[in-house]
């Protein structure tokens, strides 16, 4: 794919040495989806590298070891030179499923920085402002993409260079006519995932015993408290 840098002002990257991508998978899935575009992830690595050397592009998301259409898509980006970063998502008490990993992107951001030159951030999360400054003073160029609308102001300010995926969103979508060994599965987020059978559903038979509806208590039981003391004598000194 040809990029025309030339004509383009906001694709002039510099040098940028080696490279490592971080793709918060889940914000930039509903960025595009706000936008109404379906990444083609292969597009979006190639120009997120520029004229650099790929050493690592990473995929965070959480999962669903149970759902096939997620699993298909990872085992897809394994494929493709992505490294996969999961974590098993968690239902909370009101139904929602989550699972954040902001955590294992700063902490791979900083312990990999000395091995790249320049480090992509793919997401619109303001929580990574610090984590990307670190980066910085460690002497490594900073990039965050994402699209403006969706993407903090302080990330954008704290970044060497800022990439508008809106600017160039025909470059980076997913072209419907791919069809073969080049059909690229979507992306689904965790909290479109469904959600696992309750417990109570699984079991079959008389799995569990009857409740019944009522308590019943033993008639002819007699409380020590309500026995006669009329016959007792106090005594007083």
């Amino acid at each position: 794919m040809q990029i025309d840098m030339a004509n383009n002002p906001s694709w002039k990257f510099g040098h940028r040495g080696r490279v490592a991508v971080f793709i918060d998978g889940n914000n930039l899935f509903h960025a595009a989806r706000f936008h109404n575009i379906d990444i083609d992830y292969n597009k979006l690595l190639r120009l997120l590298l520029g004229d650099g050397r790929l050493l690592r592009a990473f995929f965070y998301t959480g999962v669903d070891a149970g759902a096939e259409r997620q699993q298909g898509f990872l085992l897809w980006m394994r494929r493709n030179g992505f490294r996969v970063v999961q974590k098993e998502l968690k239902t909370f008490y009101d139904g929602t499923r989550k699972a954040n990993l902001d955590v294992e992107i700063a902490v791979d951001m900083l312990s990999l920085a000395g091995r790249y030159d320049t480090a992509v951030l793919v997401s619109g999360d303001e929580d990574f402002v610090y984590a990307l400054n670190a980066v910085a003073y460690k002497g490594c160029r900073v990039e965050v993409a994402g699209f403006r609308s969706n993407t903090a102001p302080r990330l954008i300010d704290v970044a060497d260079f800022f990439i508008d995926l809106g600017d160039i969103a025909e470059l980076v979508r997913k072209d419907i006519s791919q069809t073969g060994q080049y059909d690229i599965p979507s992306f689904v987020p965790p909290e479109e995932l469904p959600p696992p059978p309750p417990i109570l559903q699984q079991q079959t038979g008389n799995a569990f015993p009857h409740i019944p509806s009522k308590i019943a208590f033993e008639t002819e039981y007699v409380d020590d408290e309500t026995e006669d003391f009329s016959d007792l004598v106090r005594v007083k000194d």
